[in-house]
């Protein structure tokens, strides 16, 4: 009797071989959340983790904005016509500010980017906190966007009826308006007013604020659209059916049960709506309906460098690029989330 328990033993007298395999074998095939599954596949994919580390930074510029500015030294709204030095400006353009440095940029080892032809303001400083302004700009407008979208979509989808049926024309003419062109034409009078009736003082405070909301309001309708449309298959699936046996009420399914499907969809939509709300405040200031100076944003820096294209191109140059960059990177993050969300990726 001894002699057989001992040979069911593995060698160093644990478990049974025969135990052990079997729970090596339970370890490999271990369930795992569709969460666990994306971020897998995120990590594996070199553009995704490129993307996002530049996305990181940006992120990272735009918060320490104060800090780096105060490295470089010179304000973003500070008139330069000599380097901290005391030396002069090499070179004079067209009799207004003395500039010098590569393709008359005005850069060296104080102005790295350069100034600003008629005024000397350099341009490193303004790129910074341009930086912040479109992001918050982007941010704000598609938070709101997506709260509206959610909301909205899930309860018309789920409900049906005459709600379902008003919900979705408000869809139809909210997306049958030429927004742009409502926003430019919007955007300034409720600034300009909000600033005479309440007392603001103008110092874009009020036109970011203008700027998020309208973005935002016109931003919604598409997304509702999609999330109605998944409301309706999964306002079916089992797993709500056994919540409203249960007594579950109406908002409980909506918010707790239909919400969590919805939560990828809306991760995509997300890193694509916010290169989209980027471009969208960046035309809005170059067109003169945005962002105002002194402030800085990249849109306003773009719209003031059209007309110094021919004595100073890099100050054209370095905006245009910001702008491509980041909004690149948030496009390539987001096909690479929804492939990384994709049940079906990497099947044969």
């Amino acid at each position: 009797m001894t002699l057989g328990v001992t040979e069911d033993l593995s060698p160093d007298g644990g478990l049974p071989a025969d135990g052990l395999a079997e729970t090596t074998e339970a370890k490999q095939i271990e369930g795992r959340s569709l969460g666990q599954i994306a971020w897998a596949r995120l990590k594996k994919d070199k553009i995704a983790v490129i993307s996002a580390v530049i996305i990181l930074l940006i992120i990272a510029v735009a918060i320490f904005a104060p800090l780096i500015v105060k490295i470089n030294g010179f304000p973003p709204d500070q008139f330069n016509k000599l380097n901290k030095d005391g030396t002069p400006l090499l070179n004079t353009r067209d009799g207004s500010i003395p500039i010098g440095g590569l393709f008359g940029s005005g850069s060296s080892s104080e102005h790295w980017l350069g100034v600003e032809p008629q005024n000397g303001r350099d341009v490193f400083s303004r790129l910074v906190y341009g930086t912040r302004v479109s992001l918050l700009v982007a941010l704000g407008g598609t938070i709101i966007a997506i709260v509206l979208g959610t909301v909205i979509g899930m309860v018309s989808g789920y409900f049906g009826g005459w709600i379902d049926t008003v919900l979705s024309r408000l869809m139809d003419i909210m997306l049958s308006f030429p927004s742009l062109l409502f926003i430019m034409a919007l955007t300034p009078v409720v600034a300009d007013r909000g600033q005479a009736l309440f007392g603001i003082p103008d110092d874009n405070r009020l036109r970011l604020g203008v700027l998020m909301f309208v973005l935002g309001f016109f931003g919604w309708a598409y997304l509702a659209r999609i999330v109605r449309g998944q409301t309706l298959s999964l306002r079916e699936r089992e797993f709500v059916e056994a919540a409203r046996s249960l007594g579950a009420g109406p908002m409980y399914v909506i918010f707790k049960q239909i919400l969590p499907n919805m939560l990828p969809t809306l991760l995509v939509y997300t890193t694509l709506l916010i290169p989209s709300n980027i471009t969208a405040e960046a035309a809005l200031s170059f067109l003169g309906v945005g962002i105002k100076e002194p402030t800085s944003s990249w849109g306003r820096m773009i719209s003031d460098a059209s007309q110094w294209i021919e004595s100073n191109p890099l100050y054209l140059f370095f905006p245009g690029m910001a702008l491509f960059i980041t909004v690149l990177a948030f496009n390539l993050l987001g096909d690479s989330v929804r492939d990384a969300l994709d049940p079906r990726a990497g099947r044969s």
